[in-house]
């Protein structure tokens, strides 16, 4: 026994890995030859899982906790098969440490635009990106169909392929929800859902899962939201007669504002002709006045003029129907042949419903020229 307890003493060893890394998945255990002696100590740190590879072949997975490698909890060693071999090792194995925590603040985006079909607008073209984070769920799985024999596997080599995944599971959940672009903000957690949901199944089947995902920012190209922005404006714009009137208005002033600095601007340019000459002095041939003061003055600029009033069109409401619209010639005519009295009710643009026409500022004066009905 003594010459037994001597061999395991010099084969004992440590094995753990400490990661101040914050990127790094899997990392192997280095031993020259990779020899792990007998009755090594092996600690799992919670947060990791150690992958045991021994002749390239997976042996076990250990879970966090402290393990002694020796022949009763690793049926693959021996203590006496090759003991001739000294203090060097006979077992050619492998130990690698997996990080089995989340890899947060992962990102992702659409690189070309998604077509999709809604119901409101047609066929659109979004963009979107956000974050999600990542962890291994199989250890044995993820090395077996992700890491091999890498060495250091960190997470940017396995982002990518993530990223495609989202991408092609975003478009199909999206063409799927049936959600309008206009209510996707409003539902972007939904919308989460049912990508996160449809991922699942895919990074399951490199030992993954991905417990968090995060939609950032849905957004349409330039030309549709400048056509959104337009189609807000005409309706902040409420009454349509009202706003077109407003329009105009501002024309006029744009258009007095301009012809008031082009007149501005020619004036000046003649003060400072005749200026000019008076100080250079000269004169044509027989005391002629200069050739700048014969010059003809050139036409001022005219106003433009403004656009011709807008003619307000009636209704009038008879017997629970509406006609019209009237102009005001007609309902001077319909005054004179009695189909149009003080008591009719009239409803032009603008107006605050339905009102009597004697009451009407504008058609008052068309009874004026008739005489008021004779008293009961």
């Amino acid at each position: 026994m003594g010459i037994f307890d001597f061999l395991s003493g010099q084969f004992i060893d440590v094995i753990h890995w400490v990661d101040d890394t914050r990127d790094t998945m899997v990392w192997r255990f280095e031993r020259e030859g990779h020899e792990i002696k007998y009755g090594a100590k092996l600690t799992v740190r919670e947060g990791q899982a150690a992958v045991f590879i021994h002749e390239g072949q997976l042996a076990d997975v250990f879970q966090p906790g402290l393990y002694m490698l020796e022949t009763n909890n690793m049926p693959i060693m021996t203590s006496l098969q090759h003991w001739d071999h000294g203090f060097q090792s006979p077992f050619k194995s492998e130990i690698y440490f997996v990080n089995t925590t989340r890899f947060n603040d992962l990102k992702w985006g659409t690189k070309n635009p998604i077509m999709m079909r809604d119901p409101e607008f047609g066929p659109v073209r979004i963009r979107a990106f956000g974050t999600y984070s990542i962890k291994v769920s199989d250890p044995a799985l993820f090395m077996s169909e992700i890491v091999g024999t890498d060495g250091e596997f960190t997470a940017d080599e396995i982002s990518f392929q993530i990223r495609n995944i989202i991408v092609q599971e975003f478009s199909r959940a999206i063409a799927a929800s049936g959600i309008p672009v206009l209510d996707m903000a409003a539902n972007a957690q939904e919308v989460g859902t049912l990508v996160a949901r449809a991922i699942a199944p895919k990074v399951a089947q490199y030992g993954l899962s991905i417990p968090e995902f995060y939609i950032e920012n849905i957004s349409l190209p330039e030309q549709v939201e400048k056509a959104l922005d337009a189609r807000t404006s005409r309706g902040i714009a409420g009454n349509l007669d009202d706003h077109m009137k407003w329009r105009a208005a501002e024309a006029m002033n744009q258009a007095s504002s301009g012809a008031g600095a082009a007149m501005a601007q020619g004036m000046g340019a003649g003060m400072g002709m005749a200026m000019g000459a008076g100080m250079m002095g000269q004169s044509g041939p027989w005391g002629a006045p200069p050739a700048a003061a014969q010059a003809p003055a050139q036409p001022q600029a005219s106003a433009v003029p403004p656009p011709p009033p807008v003619e307000h069109v009636w209704h009038i409401a008879e017997n629970g129907a509406t006609k019209g619209p009237f102009s005001k010639a007609a309902l001077g005519r319909m005054v004179t042949d009695g189909g149009l009295t003080r008591e009719t009710l009239v409803w032009t643009a603008g107006q605050d419903g339905w009102m009597k026409a004697g009451d009407v500022t504008e058609l008052a004066q068309l009874f004026t020229i008739m005489p008021p009905p004779p008293p009961a």
